[in-house]
């Protein structure tokens, strides 16, 4: 791929994103790539890591003082602040959907403060069917010694725990603060007085990888080709999570709702499409 043929995709790639309603991948504003983004080049992806508080970095994980279980399940937390919409996937080793997986998330007010009588900020919601999940809070405020956050737990059914945290992009203190990591960083842009972000969530939970190959050449390429329950790709279509298309002899997998349109065949545009 030459330099105009990169810059056509990443720019391809942005209108997507942007027009399906979801943070960019943080691969093309100098961070962590989504996982989704590693699906159609057949990467492993990298599991999501640990987050603990410095007191045992030997151990896993602790969740800090804060946390409290039995929260309750909600979608919404709601109180004054900067309202913040927080969606994304979970995903196993294969990065396939982890369905009906487990986020119980805490975090503080706009003062920095954490509820430690009731449930203000604590919830938790179980990822659909596509390994979604969607958290609509406020930005959490600052207090002492750390960074903007957000607390998580996430569970794939019957399998270990892993519990980390959230950050924000271009934050001060994210130089200064010795628990913050990189790779935990969301993608975060601002929509009308609303943030949002988005972060996938990869799980240490073994899967069987999507058989895939090659594109076949010129010479070979079957007339057509359609995945059970799907269709052709088609311009000016609207697809919602989880349809399934045909584009150039090969399948593909929606990620996001959207309209199709031209420059957005699914092998350019892996925010919207997976290879199936």
């Amino acid at each position: 791929m030459d330099e105009e043929d990169s810059k056509l995709s990443r720019k391809t790639l942005l209108r997507a994103a942007l027009a399906a309603g979801v943070a960019a991948p943080v691969a093309l504003l100098g961070g962590p790539a989504l996982a989704r983004t590693t699906v159609a080049s057949g990467q492993v992806p990298e599991l999501t890591p640990d987050c603990h508080d410095g007191d045992e970095p030997t151990i896993a994980q602790t969740e800090g003082p804060y946390f409290k279980p039995n929260s309750p399940e909600r979608t919404t937390l709601t109180g004054p602040g900067t309202r913040l919409v927080v969606s994304g996937y979970v995903f196993g080793l294969a990065c396939r959907p982890v369905a009906r997986a487990l986020l119980d998330f805490w975090q503080a007010d706009v003062n920095g403060a954490y509820d430690n009588v009731g449930y203000a900020f604590r919830g938790h919601q179980y990822t659909d069917a596509n390994g979604a999940f969607k958290l609509t809070t406020i930005v959490p405020g600052l207090y002492p010694g750390r960074t903007r956050h957000i607390h998580v737990k996430v569970q794939a059914p019957g399998r270990p725990i892993l519990t980390t945290q959230l950050y924000f992009p271009n934050e001060p203190r994210n130089n200064t603060d010795s628990i913050f990591d990189p790779r935990l960083l969301m993608t975060v842009r601002d929509s009308g007085g609303t943030r949002e972000g988005a972060f996938d969530f990869v799980l240490n939970v073994p899967q069987t990888p999507t058989t895939t190959t090659a594109p076949p050449s010129s010479t070979t390429r079957p007339t057509t080709s359609t995945p059970p329950g799907g269709t052709t790709w088609t311009v000016g279509t609207s697809y919602a999570a989880g349809a399934q298309v045909t584009y150039d002899g090969r399948g593909y997998v929606c990620l996001q709702g959207h309209t199709a349109q031209p420059g957005w065949e699914p092998p350019s545009v892996p925010a919207l499409w997976r290879a199936a």
